[in-house]
């Protein structure tokens, strides 16, 4: 109830007793001091007075016919309606046991006939107030409990931003570090190439000018086994340009990834920026001692450009794909990995490890859905999965923030929504929605 309510309006005070004469007692007595007063012959009247109109007190008799005081009380608190409104139990009986009783069922007072005018008024004033006082108590908790929430949702942000800075500064510094000398190898290989390729020519010429060589040539030239290194030596060319290019494509993914000082919203290709990030991720995808590679399967759709934070929604990615391949290294471990449609991998009993990645435009949003075949979430765990600081992982290997701060960059940033669904022992999937056309906040 609202304490304001409680403040201004008259006091409602519900008076049950099955005898005539204690109710119009009660009720005069209580009328002249200023209470608004109901009357109830029986425990189903109370009842239903009470649903009808919820009361400030309840004075309550013990002793009635079909349903005695300690029953109507036991059903006035374990409805979420009525189970905070204070009931005083009335009797002509001095009993302690009936005292201890009426306090077990949830009972707040107790006044035995006959009444005392003044002690009954003292009485439901008491309660009225250690009421209020709850209130303002629940009030106080309340905007506590806000303040609290609104605390942590400032930390995990303070985090982020923290973290984005520092990551996005060493990544960037990094991929301009190894572009440098990569360009320069890169750019060298050709060169490298040709010359190769003349002193080739030049002792295939020798050859054939000098067909008779020393005996010390001979011997060089078989040591060194000439044949298979003139040979060997375009595939060594070969293979260096394309270690090259895979470190250039590393370099671009790195920067990509970061998107070092793009912090505005800007028009992005959704699925370049889950590939750079799985390129970030190629380490912790292949074969280990303890399970197979981890199969990656996309299933895109046709998306156009998606205005967003491109930074921060890799970073959405980041998270969501480690816990996926989390779960999977879990469910090795545990041996509970989920069987979904996968067919059996000799290398292990278990079913081959997977990451699926489901991609569509539904209305003017766009989809992103990453699933995996780990050993699934349980529903008790499911309703706390984005609560700052919260995690399921072993000390040491999450500390709660991921998903949290997902949540905060796809629904508060971008207002999109965040989901998963999971079956305990069937994998978890995480689907992000986040509209195609945003506004500036």
């Amino acid at each position: 109830m609202d304490l304001n309510q409680i403040n201004h309006h008259k006091r409602n005070i519900l008076v049950v007793d099955d005898t005539p004469d204690n109710l119009r007692l009660l009720s005069a007595m209580l009328t002249t001091q200023g209470f608004e007063v109901r009357k109830a012959l029986n425990g189903k009247m109370a009842l239903t007075a009470c649903q009808m109109v919820l009361p400030d007190v309840i004075l309550l008799d013990i002793n009635m016919p079909d349903m005695d005081g300690y029953q109507v009380c036991q059903q006035l608190k374990a409805d979420e309606k009525t189970c905070e409104v204070p009931v005083i139990f009335i009797s002509a009986l001095d009993d302690v046991v009936d005292k201890v009783k009426a306090f077990d069922v949830g009972g707040v007072d107790y006044i035995a006939k006959p009444f005392h005018g003044a002690e009954v008024v003292l009485r439901i004033e008491n309660q009225i107030n250690l009421r209020l006082l709850q209130v303002k108590l629940q009030e106080k908790n309340f905007l506590l409990q806000q303040a609290l929430d609104e605390l942590k949702a400032s930390q995990v942000q303070q985090i982020q931003n923290e973290k984005m800075v520092a990551l996005g500064q060493l990544v960037a510094g990094l991929a301009h570090e190894i572009n440098n000398p990569i360009s320069f190898i890169y750019g060298n290989l050709q060169y490298t190439a040709e010359y190769v390729k003349d002193l080739v020519n030049l002792i295939e010429a020798y050859q054939q000018e000098y067909p008779k060589a020393t005996l010390k040539i001979q011997q060089i030239a078989k040591d060194i086994d000439l044949n298979f290194m003139i040979k060997d030596l375009q595939n060594l060319i070969g293979a260096m340009y394309r270690g090259s290019d895979r470190i250039q494509e590393i370099v671009l993914a790195l920067q990509h990834f970061s998107r070092h000082d793009e912090a505005e919203m800007k028009q992005v290709n959704i699925h370049e920026d889950i590939e750079n990030t799985l390129v970030m991720l190629q380490h912790r995808l292949r074969e280990t001692g303890d399970r197979p590679a981890i199969v990656v399967v996309k299933d895109y759709g046709n998306l156009p450009l998606v205005t967003c934070y491109a930074s921060e929604l890799n970073q959405v990615f980041m998270h969501l794909l480690n816990n996926a391949i989390d779960a999977i290294e879990e469910g090795v471990g545990s041996g509970e990995r989920g069987v979904g449609n996968l067919s059996s991998n000799p290398y292990t009993l278990l079913p081959t490890p997977q990451i699926r990645i489901h991609t569509e435009v539904t209305l003017n949003m766009v989809k992103i859905a990453i699933a995996d075949n780990g050993p699934g979430i349980e529903e008790s765990l499911r309703s706390r999965l984005f609560d700052p600081f919260f995690t399921t992982k072993p000390v040491g290997r999450g500390s709660g923030l991921g998903l949290s701060i997902s949540y905060q960059i796809i629904v508060q940033k971008h207002r999109g929504n965040i989901t998963c669904t999971s079956s305990f022992g069937q994998g978890a999937e995480f689907a992000i929605e986040i509209p195609i056309e945003q506004q500036e906040p």
